[in-house]
């Protein structure tokens, strides 16, 4: 066995198999996606943006964001086209909002881990 290996083979078979059950049902394409999408700092932060405020239109995110109306679009198009965002028309206006609760759970849990770890190191924990 080479060294960068471990040396049980198994340590424990039925974990290992219920793991690997458990991932045939599940597409970890999707998932990694789901995350592509968010690792983006400006998305991030009109998702963070939408959690917030439930709904905001195309230019207001733009002015949170500090971009043109083209970038915000581009964006929200993005998180929309992912599945993670929607939107409605009113007249000329575009508001979007997040498209469910498990994306705005999501982005509060990553934001909430965030403030916890700045926290601890500025205590000096990490």
């Amino acid at each position: 066995m080479s060294k960068d290996r471990c040396e049980i083979y198994c340590y424990d078979e039925e974990k290992v198999k219920r793991v690997q059950s458990s991932l045939e049902t599940v597409d970890p394409m999707d998932t990694s996606q789901l995350f592509k999408a968010l690792a983006d700092p400006t998305r991030l932060k009109i998702a963070y943006a939408l959690v917030q405020e439930d709904e905001l239109c195309v230019c207001d995110v733009a002015n949170i964001i500090n971009s043109s109306l083209a970038t915000a679009s581009h964006h929200l198009r993005l998180l929309r086209n992912m599945g993670l965002a929607k939107y409605r028309k009113e007249g000329k206006l575009v508001f979007y909002s997040l498209d469910d609760d498990y994306v705005k759970q999501l982005v509060r849990l990553a934001f909430d881990h965030s403030k916890k770890l700045t926290n601890h190191k500025r205590m000096g924990i990490i």
